[in-house]
């Protein structure tokens, strides 16, 4: 369904099949960092790859598999949903997803924040 390629971020993730509006792109896995342990954690490049997890924010969740790769766009053409009790992240379409394009996430959350994020967007 999709594949790794070097992009303007480095790398991100690209659709290999045309994908649906709604459609469930991956579902990740997730390990969580507890509070406590954040101060380590923003030591680390792993820190670029987090997510804020609970529903006040306090852990954060490293996605596997594919889900840290995702890039950000304030104009994305996918989202994805913390499942907290499940334990995942998963990444839906926002729009239909042509063959070739690269899969792109809010990093906000929502897909119209357009706060500003701790990086320059390209």
């Amino acid at each position: 369904m999709f594949e790794v390629k070097e992009c303007k971020y480095g790398r991100g993730i690209f659709a290999t099949r045309e994908i649906q509006k709604g459609e469930l792109i991956h579902e990740a896995p997730v390990i969580i960092t507890l509070k406590d342990e954040y101060k380590y954690l923003k030591k680390t490049v792993l820190l670029e790859y987090v997510f804020w997890w609970r529903e006040d924010y306090k852990e954060c969740a490293l996605a596997l598999g594919y889900g840290s790769l995702f890039n950000h766009s304030y104009t994305p053409n996918a989202l994805y949903k913390r499942k907290l009790t499940k334990g995942t992240i998963d990444f839906f379409a926002l729009t239909d997803i042509i063959v070739g394009e690269e899969i792109l996430i809010n990093y906000n959350g929502e897909p119209d924040d357009d706060t500003p994020v701790w990086f320059d967007v390209v």
